[in-house]
């Protein structure tokens, strides 16, 4: 702090024309000002001694750069403040404390002397004199600068009340610029230009500006200062609540329980390979439960996050077993035929052996139910020696169940994609997609979506969870969904995955399947040997016709299960001889048939053809009835049946009005009567368009009163030639024939 001092007289300090240099660093003198010095270096000490010895006025000059220990004439401003040393004190380091009172400005003409300190030859400068009266511009710049000095003290600068009271009664322009401006925080430079404005007006003017740049800074200072004390405020009252809490749990013996749990998961975040990502977020979640109360809702929130977090095996795999004979073994084990698939499979290996890097395939496996889509993805796992993961997909509505929840709501977890990465233990498990065909999409989004990041090679490797906020890689995983139709599956996935079909069984392959491993493992869990029942193929063929009608094996596996638990009845009540299982045995077992051959519930009629239809649990035998009645001329459809089915009938009748005549068909038949098609079973929907080849005989076999042989089944759409198109679903209509 500077401090200011009545004017000198002129005539009692002379200032001599040669005067000892003081150089100073960082700090600029200004007339009429006192103000302490600490001087150190030789030269200077020599400078202050010498001034002392002769009139005790030296010259302060700033120097241009403040590193340079020994300044010369280039190096030093040139203009700097006369001034008259006033005390002096020597410290025991050597170095002197003084106290200077400024007197004038004076230009250096140039050094007379370096050595042992700067001497130079200078010349006082005199400041143009004002009037006595002053003018009205003067007179307003004076009083601004007063007023901005007053606001800048409102505003917190640490200007005296003795500086302001003298700045209150100051009318010297010059005087007062030359006081405002040593009580500023000025650079250096800024200070040395006031220094070298001569001029009382222009320096009061440039002064001016300086205080209001000054009071822009100390406003800013003050809003910083205020937030900063409020945050203060907040963070000291926070810290000394901790500090109470803190020692009354140690009271409690809480706090210890706490420190171990977070040296715990400091030890977790050490140890564990994680991304850089999810370390910091670990790191951050820590310090959080770091502070956090032990009992608050909050704290549990933080324990869980951390929990499922340190929990993730994000780069933990399982080594792939890809030996291709091994691979082969254990699919041939767990499923008959497949070939295609298990082709697939080894082909994957094989690249995967070859370049290790390769991206898993996702494969969509598409067929009615109970083929073995689900058992096969475990049954690869075991293969390639993986894990293996489920979810069901069938009934989802929700974003949330696939991609989590926000950790602000109450009892927020992961998605069901992290938490089966979770329940596998590994970053790379056979992951299946059960029932991707039977998603579904409300209000709260479509899972769909969510799952297109998944199923996405280019996304997945960054997918992140809404609960966990930071990325997992998925890339490693090898995804396969399974469906029963793929009609209602989205465009948007059948664009990323490999869709491989899968048929029902033949009875043939039933009977092998179930010698091979339905009916091993329902003895094994019935407890029952082969010294207790011979299974012949009579009577399996029995429950495979009589029992079950689907595609799959499910409700078969159901129907042997019976068969051996009461097989297991009989050898638990003392059985001791073999129960051979037949055709007559099952019916004695099961009850009487459940399913019988269509072709035995009547005979061959006019207007009644057989046809084949394709659905999700297999194929099926389809009777189409058509009859003729009076009428206009029109054709009625009943059944449940679809538009495209209706097409197809509409197509089927204009060809046979066309080769009606051929078959001796009277010309106004057409008109005189109605044609009615039913397809029974009208409970159930039908719909496509190759019932329509069937279509057309019944209603030919109704114009010829021709019956049609029931035990010929036929499919396929019919066109207005009499073309018959291909036909889908070969295999399941073959099987539903047979």
């Amino acid at each position: 702090m500077t401090r200011p001092n009545g004017e000198p007289s002129d005539e009692a300090i002379k200032i001599p024309d040669v005067l000892p240099v003081l150089p100073l660093k960082d700090t600029v003198v200004f007339p009429y000002i006192i103000l302490p010095l600490s001087v150190g270096r030789d030269k200077s000490v020599f400078a202050v001694d010498r001034a002392l010895a002769e009139s005790r006025v030296i010259l302060l000059v700033a120097q241009r750069d403040p590193a340079l220990d020994n300044p010369g004439t280039e190096e030093l401003y040139p203009i700097g403040t006369a001034a008259v040393i006033m005390r002096m004190l020597k410290l025991p380091d050597g170095r002197i404390r003084i106290l200077v009172q400024g007197l004038s400005r004076a230009r250096i003409h140039h050094l007379s002397q370096t050595e042992p300190y700067l001497q130079a030859k200078i010349e006082p400068i005199e400041e143009p004199r004002l009037p006595a009266d002053g003018t009205l511009e003067v007179e307003a710049l004076l009083r601004s600068v007063k007023e901005s000095l007053d606001r800048a003290v409102g505003l917190g600068k640490g200007i005296s009340p003795e500086v302001m009271v003298i700045a209150a009664n100051l009318d010297d322009p010059g005087r007062l610029a030359d006081l405002a401006a040593s009580n500023l925080d000025l650079k250096p430079t800024e200070a040395q230009s006031v220094l070298e404005t001569i001029d009382p007006i222009d320096r009061l003017h440039r002064v001016s500006e300086m205080v209001a740049r000054e009071i822009q800074v100390l406003t800013m200072q003050q809003e910083i200062s205020s937030q900063a004390r409020g945050e203060m405020d907040r963070s000291q009252r926070e810290y000394y609540l901790r500090q109470q809490l803190k020692a009354i749990q140690q009271e409690l013996g809480e706090g210890e329980e706490l420190s171990e749990e977070v040296a715990g998961y400091r030890k977790l975040a050490a140890d564990r390979k994680m991304p850089d990502e999810a370390k910091e977020e670990l790191e951050r979640q820590i310090r959080r439960l770091e502070r956090s109360h032990p009992e608050s809702a909050e704290t549990q929130i933080i324990r869980t996050y951390l929990d499922w977090l340190s929990a993730l095996p994000w780069e933990t795999v399982s080594t792939d077993n890809l030996d291709l004979d091994h691979a082969q073994k254990v699919l041939d084990e767990d499923h008959f035929d497949l070939e295609k698939i298990k082709e697939r499979i080894l082909e994957y290996l094989a690249v995967r052996k070859l370049k290790s890097d390769t991206r898993g395939p996702i494969l969509c496996f598409v067929g009615p139910p109970g083929v073995g889509k689900t058992s096969l993805g475990r049954s690869i796992a075991r293969a390639m020696g993986r894990k293996f993961v489920r979810i069901s997909l069938g009934g989802v509505r929700d974003e949330a169940e696939v991609r989590g929840h926000r950790r602000t709501y109450v009892g927020a977890l992961p998605g069901r994609i992290v938490q089966a990465i979770r329940q596998s233990g590994t970053s790379n498990p056979v992951f299946v997609l059960d029932e991707i065909d039977k998603i579904g999409a409300d209000y709260r989004g479509d899972p769909s979506s969510a799952l297109l990041e998944v199923l996405d090679p280019e996304q997945n490797f960054s997918f992140v969870d809404h609960y966990l906020g930071v990325s997992y890689d998925l890339s490693r995983v090898m995804f396969i969904a399974t469906a029963n139709l793929l009609e209602p599956i989205q465009p948007a996935f059948l664009d990323r995955m490999e869709v491989i079909r899968l048929s029902g069984y033949t009875e043939e392959e039933k009977l092998r399947i179930a010698r091979l491993h339905l009916i091993p493992k329902q003895m094994r869990e019935n407890g029952i040997t082969d010294e207790h029942i011979d299974l012949t193929d009579e009577g399996v063929k029995a429950v495979i016709t009589g029992y079950t009608r689907e595609a799959g094996l499910r409700n078969l596996e159901r129907e042997l299960a019976a068969v051996c638990r009461k097989v297991a009845v009989q050898v638990a009540r003392g059985a001791t001889e073999r129960i051979v299982i037949d055709a007559a045995k099952v019916e004695e077992l099961l009850g009487a048939r459940k399913h019988f051959s269509e072709e035995l519930l009547g005979r061959d009629r006019i207007g009644v053809a057989t046809g084949l239809a394709w659905t999700a649990v297999g194929g099926d035998l389809l009777f189409i009835e058509v009859v003729a009645v009076p009428g206009k001329g029109q054709m009625l459809m009943t059944g449940h049946l679809g538009d495209v089915m209706k097409e197809s009938a509409q197509a089927a009748l204009s060809y046979a009005r066309v080769y009606a005549g051929t078959h001796g068909v009277a010309a106004d038949f057409f008109s005189t009567h109605d044609i009615h098609v039913h397809v029974p079973a009208g409970s159930i929907p039908k719909d496509g368009p190759s019932a329509g080849i069937t279509i057309g005989t019944a209603v030919l076999s109704v114009l010829t009163q021709r019956p049609v042989n029931r035990r010929v089944a036929m499919t396929g759409e019919i066109t207005l030639r009499g073309d018959v198109l291909p036909i889908g679903g070969l295999k399941e209509k073959l099987l539903a024939a047979l």
